[in-house]
């Protein structure tokens, strides 16, 4: 058996948990990787290849990046809370040996959290092209750049036009991703069983525009508008994709579609997420 962890390098707690952790592990028979860092341990591993199980140590950001590097595998994910949110996390440091042993016996609730697989195609201004394929457990997003200037952008789903939208931008999220960017926006927060997506637009220059639900199978398509060639960003879960904010760029279309493979994201209980909304969301700590 193989365990990855993936800790938030930046907090010596989680590196300390991560030592810990791993002198537990290996006392039990298990072999352990860590996930590479690009500033501090390059040569580390960076997939999660040949591993039963992954364990992220940090908040949520540390959890996303946990799952960027399992993407569509399957792979099941336990998030152990070293960060100020952990909204996704399962446990505290405090019951760090205890819930990864109760993971890899087969203990804990597996929430199935659907992802997204996204192609973005680019042209520039020079003629050239290229596309980039992303993956995203939380959402994908455009957005304007810190200029000022509106987007324009078109929306299709399934090969039906919605509408032609002006403003701040847009979010296509995933259930997981509701609580996100999505929520910022004015979206709902989404049950994790549901697996369609959640759109969002970011401030629309129109009283008349509305954030909607898709189904699985539903195809989301962005078309940045070729009338109003503003710089603009698309970003999945928080990371740039390609050179979108670079000057010259004279269109850009974005495919957004349920990825084929989830993440299986390790909890206590099948009411840990609506706990986790009540704790985060409405402030309650316990009790009724």
């Amino acid at each position: 058996m193989k365990v990855l962890l993936v800790p938030n390098h930046t907090r010596a707690d989680a590196i300390a948990g991560g030592r810990e952790l791993e002198s537990w592990l290996e006392g039990e028979g298990v072999s352990v990787a860590w996930a590479h860092d690009k500033r501090l341990f390059p040569a580390r591993q960076t997939s999660a290849e040949g591993c039963d199980l992954v364990v992220s140590l940090g908040g949520d950001g540390t959890l996303l990046r946990a799952a960027k590097i399992v993407g569509y595998s399957e792979i099941p994910i336990v998030g152990i809370s070293y960060g100020h949110l952990g909204f996704l996390t399962s446990a505290g440091p405090e019951d760090l040996i205890g819930t990864v042993a109760a993971a890899l016996a087969g203990e804990l609730h597996v929430s199935h959290r659907a992802t997204l697989a996204i192609t973005a195609d680019f042209e520039r201004a020079d003629g050239s092209a290229y596309s980039l394929d992303s993956f995203a457990l939380n959402d994908l997003a455009v957005s304007r750049s810190g200029q000022g200037s509106v987007v324009e952008f078109d929306i299709s789903v399934s090969g039906h036009h919605i509408d032609r939208l002006r403003g701040d931008g847009f979010v296509v999220s995933t259930a997981t991703g509701s609580t996100g960017y999505a929520l910022a926006a004015g979206g709902p927060i989404v049950t994790p069983e549901f697996s369609g997506m959640v759109c969002v637009p970011i401030a629309p220059h129109t009283i008349m525009a509305r954030g909607f639900l898709t189904s699985p199978s539903d195809v989301v398509e962005i078309t940045m508008s070729p009338e109003r060639p503003s710089k603009r960003h698309f970003i999945a879960d928080g990371q740039p994709l390609g050179e979108e904010d670079v000057e010259g760029f004279e269109g850009m279309h974005v495919t957004i579609r349920r990825g084929p493979g989830d993440i299986l994201l390790l909890d206590h209980s099948a009411q840990s997420f609506y706990q986790s909304v009540s704790r985060v969301f409405y402030g309650k700590t316990g009790g009724k």
